[in-house]
């Protein structure tokens, strides 16, 4: 989806850089968010779609709405943004290569050493989902990220089917393998999420969605 079919979104990417760098000046924020929108809208993904990064933003606004924030907001929904900036399906550095385009980017456009710091980790955070205890911004995006894995069994279904069509090029056998070694990964964690809303509100259905879609898997 370009600029031209979403220019809402594009205003969300101008207002969250306007107001991360508040006091700073900067360059006109819609050029990287063309930039990124274009990312979001290459032809190998299928998941990880402008589609994923609305849903993403949505939830960080759920959770602070629900009083799940102490943290930095702009620099998590900056994250957000570049989380999955880089996307190919057939590598395994997207998120170090995501993170260091964040790096660049937000360097240029404006933003403190420390504010491109953080919003670069939190990219990075997302290879593992795992935040330490009392990470604030790391536990609201983490939990924005996996929010799809407690949606209703219809729409999980179509996350599975889309995760399953960008890695076609895997043969069935081992990509049966290799989602089944990530779903134990997710659900050998402690807590799936983090804040007190999504522990609460999304915890139970996304376990029951990974084990049932783990048994599937095994033979």
């Amino acid at each position: 989806m370009t600029e031209a079919q979403d220019p809402a979104l594009l205003q969300r990417w101008n207002a969250t850089l306007r107001a991360a760098r508040t006091g700073h000046e900067g360059p006109d924020p819609a050029p990287y968010g063309r930039n990124l929108l274009a990312r979001w809208a290459e032809p190998q993904r299928r998941y990880h779609t402008v589609d994923h990064l609305r849903a993403v933003l949505d939830r960080i606004d759920e959770l602070a709405d629900q009083g799940g924030t102490g943290g930095e907001l702009e620099l998590i929904r900056l994250a957000a943004w570049f989380h999955d900036a880089v996307y190919r399906p057939e590598r395994s550095e997207n998120e170090e290569r995501s993170a260091t385009l964040a790096e660049k980017a937000l360097a240029e456009a404006g933003l403190t050493p420390h504010e491109v710091a953080e919003v670069a980790r939190l990219v990075r955070l997302t290879v593992t989902h795992d935040p330490a205890e009392g990470d604030a911004n790391g536990e609201l995006l983490c939990d924005a990220d996996l929010a799809i894995l407690a949606t209703d069994e219809d729409t999980y279904g179509g996350y599975v089917r889309a995760v399953r069509e960008e890695y076609g090029f895997v043969p069935e056998d081992a990509f049966r393998q290799g989602r089944a070694a990530v779903l134990r990964q997710l659900l050998a964690l402690p807590r799936l999420f983090r804040t007190p809303y999504g522990a609460a509100a999304w915890e139970s259905r996304a376990r029951r969605n990974l084990e049932r879609e783990l048994a599937g898997l095994e033979p």
